[in-house]
């Protein structure tokens, strides 16, 4: 690894920059709108005196005041602390699969052809992204075996919420919502696949692994009574291991009359190879920012294309795209729907960028993303775990990992005190963006989860390898550097300030903030 290059002298920004409203001044003036044109105000007269005084504004918004230059120094210093995919090797992010994402569709969705539509245009007015969204539908179908589908929610987790909400109308249907109130999900399935359901108002069973990782099949067998009302899993899970009996635990749930949901956001290692329906799921999702190439958007903006079965298809979220073999349009006709679960038909921009990625890269192409995503990861094992103090979960129990890993750092730790915490404040120091470790509860100690996807070449991944083996190095010779990692970078370690854990001084918003410290 010696001879692979890293970036030895990398610096990034720093700005320790204020947030917007903070550096705002009273009256500072970035633009002045001018004031309509005699003619208008003579054609319309004053707009604002006839609207309902329900509706009209008692004050002027709280909007920063910043001048033109300021706002513009500001938002280019914060892009200067940024790291992702089209700067740096950010195969860091397991279970995202941060893919590249051709520039070209970018020039897609800024062209005024679509950039300018409105989404309460006319049908008439707006067929190219009707028919766009139903050849998407299409390709979705195909890869998953399943008969219809819906791109209206804005993410994974929606698409997940929006199962939930199917499976809670079909057991109201069947006049057995009161008995029918318990899901199954599996620890290492992503977190939404039990805190959606949750949110749905399902109580969640969980299942555990088994000595060689999988879920546990004897638990399932357990766990499943005249209550379950579905299961919710993740495959390949989290950890890189694709459950080769899947089919058996829709059997097992099956055989309570429970349905059966396919969380396939971990998508790129079977592309072309397996499917949801011969599996037997009566549902599944992609998260089509992920493994359709548009950008991750991480719920916004970001599309959940959640897929069911003919019988399923009446309780989809409306209006859907269809085709009536002269013109699409949107059918809203379906007395079984669980109504909308995101304004309008979806986030058309994600659709349009992923049906460009997929017709560039054909059927052949998408089964060749499968195969290079499960060659580059088991690559990058074989170099990971040729470096001290690092192994990987279930490690030795002879299943082939898929599109991701999850490592770690336990024996490190033991030997140095330096675990995965430290690991991540040190790596950005070479211009690499820190790794997602897991999910709570940490179930294997010190993680590390890649996810190195089609996109990378093997340089990358020599790259990634060789930053390991050096932040390995320093871990046995100098842990001192990195426990007060990093020093090269914009971001930096947070304090023990106890607000940070109290959830009720948290703000997602400057009108929160204001609220709550002020």
């Amino acid at each position: 690894m010696s001879s692979v290059k890293i970036r030895e002298n990398f610096q990034q920004a720093r700005w320790n920059e204020p947030i917007i409203y903070e550096i705002s001044r009273p009256n500072v003036r970035g633009i002045l709108p001018p004031k309509a044109d005699k003619e208008i105000v003579e054609l319309v007269g004053d707009v604002v005196s006839k609207l309902p005084d329900g509706i009209r504004r008692k004050e002027l918004p709280n909007l920063p005041e910043v001048s033109q230059k300021h706002v513009l120094a500001h938002y280019i210093r914060l892009s200067q602390e940024t790291m992702g995919a089209n700067l740096s090797n950010d195969l860091s992010e397991g279970t995202c699969t941060m893919k590249y994402n051709p520039r070209v569709n970018e020039d897609l969705v800024a062209e005024t052809d679509f950039a300018e539509l409105h989404p309460s245009q006319d049908e008439d007015t707006v067929q190219g992204i009707l028919e766009i969204y139903h050849k998407f539908q299409k390709v979705v179908k195909e890869v998953s075996g399943l008969d219809r589908f819906t791109l209206q929610p804005g993410g994974g987790s929606q698409a997940i919420y929006t199962a939930a909400c199917i499976v809670r109308a079909y057991w109201e249907d069947k006049g057995e919502a009161d008995k029918r109130d318990e899901i199954i999900t599996t620890i290492f399935s992503h977190p939404a696949d039990a805190a959606t359901p949750a949110t749905a108002g399902f109580k969640i069973i969980t299942i555990y692994p088994d000595e060689r990782g999988l879920p546990d099949i004897e638990a399932l067998k357990e766990a499943v009574s005249e209550r379950t009302a579905a299961i919710f899993m993740t495959n390949p899970e989290d950890l890189g291991m694709y459950n080769p009996i899947a089919d058996e635990f829709v059997k097992i749930v099956r055989s309570v009359g429970g349905l059966c949901f396919y969380d396939q956001a971990n998508a790129n290692a079977f592309l072309g190879v397996a499917r949801a329906k011969e599996a037997g799921f009566d549902m599944c999702h992609f998260n089509v920012h992920k493994t359709f190439g548009s950008p991750h958007g991480c719920s916004g903006p970001a599309s959940g294309a959640l897929g069911v079965t003919e019988e399923l298809a009446k309780y989809l979220p409306v209006p859907l795209v269809e085709y009536d073999g002269e013109k699409y349009y949107l059918n809203y006709d379906s007395e079984k729907s669980i109504g909308k679960v995101r304004d309008f038909i979806g986030v058309s921009g994600v659709i349009l960028r992923a049906y460009a990625w997929t017709m560039a890269m054909g059927a052949k192409g998408l089964r060749e993303c499968a195969d290079v995503s499960v060659i580059n990861n088991n690559y990058l094992e074989k170099k990971v775990l040729q470096i001290r103090g690092i192994s990987s979960a279930y490690q030795g129990n002879n299943i082939t990992r898929q599109e991701q890993i999850r490592y770690s750092f336990g024996k490190m730790q033991e030997e140095t005190g330096i675990g995965s915490d430290d690991m991540n404040a040190r790596i950005v120091d070479y211009g690499i963006p820190s790794f997602w470790s897991s999910h709570h509860p940490w179930l294997i100690p010190e993680p590390m989860t890649l996810e190195p996807c089609e996109t990378y070449s093997k340089d990358d991944l020599d790259e990634y390898a060789a930053v390991l083996q050096r932040l390995s190095d320093e871990a046995y010779s100098n842990p001192e550097i990195l426990k007060t990692a990093p020093h090269n970078s914009s971001s930096h370690r947070r304090n023990d300030e106890e607000s940070l854990d109290d959830p009720t001084k948290w703000a997602t918003t400057w009108a929160a903030y204001l609220k709550k410290h002020r």
